[in-house]
């Protein structure tokens, strides 16, 4: 069974975001990027399947500039055995990342598409069930758990009433949650093969793929600066701010 893990370059979660002064975007520049940490849970999972013996090949995708061939790179050091970057330098949107990553499903057909969630960046939540509607193909979404049997793939996933299974039958999409494994950390012997492994580079036109956006950003904006916290003496006195300042009660 071969699983295709799409990954995405981000800053790093350790990293506090700046925002340009022209409000025009988040400064990136000098700024350390990484793996979305969903795609390195999605990349643990198609490695641990090939372990079991579930899968034969693990391919890591990715749609981005030409600098997420370091990503690709951890992906391939973390037990992928080859990887294809679809380059593109524009600030895609997420119809037009799914429209690619499905460009490269038709070509590699596979039987298990894993996908982060999420991207920490932009929190859109919307990749994995698009790519899902435009394959046909069955879809798992924020999976704490999956189990593969015969042609059925069964995830539990995690809703807001706690835990559900679905049966999906392959080929499937699947996203990941925290709580579906915890990654592993990439070996330096590892990192030396990884060098060494297949990195194919695409571009949109190779596949057929338009990525030109339906959307433009207007502004973006650091949170505002929040009040600080103040202690209290008594509870007379919380009940009283709360009153009368707050105006909570």
């Amino acid at each position: 069974m071969k699983v295709l893990v799409a990954v995405k370059r981000v800053v790093d979660y350790n990293v506090k975001v700046r925002v340009k002064a022209d409000n025009s975007g988040v400064d990136l520049a000098n700024v350390k990027m990484s793996m979305n940490p969903f795609c390195e849970i999605a990349v643990e999972e198609a490695v641990r399947l090939k372990e079991k013996g579930l899968a034969s090949e693990v391919i890591a995708v990715s749609v981005g500039p030409t600098a997420a061939q370091e990503q690709l790179r951890t992906a391939l050091a973390l037990g992928a055995d080859r990887a294809i970057l679809v380059e593109c330098g524009e600030d895609l949107s997420s119809l037009a990342i799914a429209k690619a990553l499905k460009a490269v499903v038709d070509k590699e057909q596979p039987q298990l598409v894993i996908l982060g969630k999420q991207a920490i960046d932009s929190d859109n939540n919307q990749t994995g069930q698009m790519l899902a509607a435009l394959t046909g193909y069955a879809q798992g979404t924020f999976a704490s758990k999956v189990e593969l049997a015969g042609d059925t793939a069964n995830v539990t996933r995690e809703i807001d009433g706690g835990l559900q299974t679905v049966a999906l039958k392959l080929p499937a999409i699947v996203t990941t949650d925290l709580r579906l494994n915890e990654p592993r950390y990439a070996t330096l012997p590892n990192i030396m093969k990884a060098k060494k492994k297949p990195l194919e580079v695409l571009t949109p036109a190779d596949l057929g793929v338009s990525t030109a956006s339906t959307y433009s950003t207007v502004k973006v904006e650091a949170p505002a600066a929040r009040n600080a916290g103040v202690k209290v003496a008594s509870v007379a006195e919380l009940v009283d701010k709360l009153k009368n300042e707050a105006k909570v009660i």
